[in-house]
């Protein structure tokens, strides 16, 4: 059996490989991904003509109000009742979500006015949107959905992707996306083929003044003119990032957004698990997983190198912003100045948006 957090937790060197590695994250994603995000970006230029640039959004956000209920799929996600308080609530500020969350919302009957979608993942990010090319041989050639602490329909995969293409063909017209420039060309051929509405930008691949001459965040703007967004490196935040500086939402409420597992969940079903295997074998996975404590609920949680990356870099993030942000997840690793922990029905109320029966 695969080990958990909490029957490694007196390891030596518990976490030690992982807080090294969070220093090396940035250099290691960018190495990791420019290339297929500039070859990605190439190839969708002969769709750019189908859509608008973000810039559009800010003329017209979605949504009533100053608010925006961000919703990605973090382990959270499927242990509260996200849907079911904006559902009772009747919120008609922003729903700005993750394409991770998709499928989720729209099972619990909710369409939103949001879709963000960043990683240029050849084949794994279109299965969110419904893969009609998915196979029972390329699910053999990848567990990535099947094992994690995720949607546990997964478990069932080529029905979950049955479903999915279902609702999106009857969802899609309704709905707008913002594509970043450096999406598979299966993302963008499925949201054009259900007739999603969309919007295009650019994430920063890196600082583009730290060396401009070989900046691939200008290449980028160079080359498209399509507004660089700072994404922080995952689409969570990059959802958050949108709802403020695009959609000009003033308070912003994150649900999904962990940056992080429940403490006992296994090793195995972590999204970077095979990495860590790969890296550093069974026997020392726990220098590579970190543990912390979130006082606000009084529990134990861990992260990877990846998602503590994101966590840090999140907060630096909030911390300039023009917004205030209210982590309403109800689990994860995310709190602290200037972050405010706080339930969502606490959130709702406060947005004094008019219910809709």
């Amino acid at each position: 059996m695969t080990a958990t957090p909490q029957a490694a937790s007196s390891a030596e060197g518990e976490g030690s490989l992982g807080r090294q590695l969070v220093a090396r994250m940035g250099d290691i994603t960018r190495h990791r991904i420019r290339e297929l995000a500039l070859a990605n970006e190439l190839g969708n230029r002969a769709h750019f003509s189908t859509g608008r640039s973000i810039r559009a959004l800010a003329d017209a956000p979605p949504g009533r109000g100053d608010s925006a209920v961000v919703i990605a799929a973090g382990p959270s996600l499927h242990r509260t009742d996200t849907a079911g308080e904006l559902k009772r609530a009747g919120y008609q500020g922003a729903l700005v979500v993750t394409d991770s969350a998709m499928r989720y919302c729209l099972k619990h009957g909710i369409v939103p006015d949001l879709v963000v979608t960043l990683d240029p993942h050849a084949k794994r990010i279109v299965r969110w949107f419904g893969d009609p090319d998915l196979t029972e041989e390329h699910l053999r050639e990848d567990d990535y959905f099947a094992r994690q602490d995720m949607d546990r329909a997964f478990a069932d995969e080529m029905r979950a992707n049955d479903e999915m293409l279902e609702l999106l063909d009857r969802h899609g017209r309704n709905m707008r996306i913002a594509i970043s420039s450096c999406s598979s060309a299966s993302v963008v051929q499925r949201a054009r083929a259900t007739g999603m509405d969309i919007y295009w930008w650019n994430p920063m691949l890196d600082d583009p003044e730290q060396d401009p001459a070989n900046s691939a965040t200008r290449a980028l703007y160079r080359a498209n003119r399509w507004p660089c967004i700072n994404a922080g490196g995952n689409v969570g935040t990059a959802c958050w990032m949108i709802a403020h500086a695009v959609l000009g939402k003033q308070r912003v409420a994150l649900t999904g957004v962990d940056f992080s597992y429940y403490d006992d969940t296994p090793y195995s079903a972590t999204q970077y698990y095979r990495e860590a295997l790969e890296l550093v074998g069974e026997e020392r996975l726990a220098s590579v997983f970190m543990r912390e404590f979130n006082p606000h609920l009084q529990r134990w949680f861990y992260s990877d190198p990846a998602y503590m990356w994101y966590r840090d870099i999140f907060r630096e993030m909030a911390a300039d912003a023009d917004c205030t942000t209210y982590n309403c997840t109800g689990g994860g690793l995310l709190f602290g100045d200037p972050i405010r922990f706080a339930p969502l029905a606490q959130f709702l109320a406060a947005t004094g948006t008019p219910g809709i029966g």
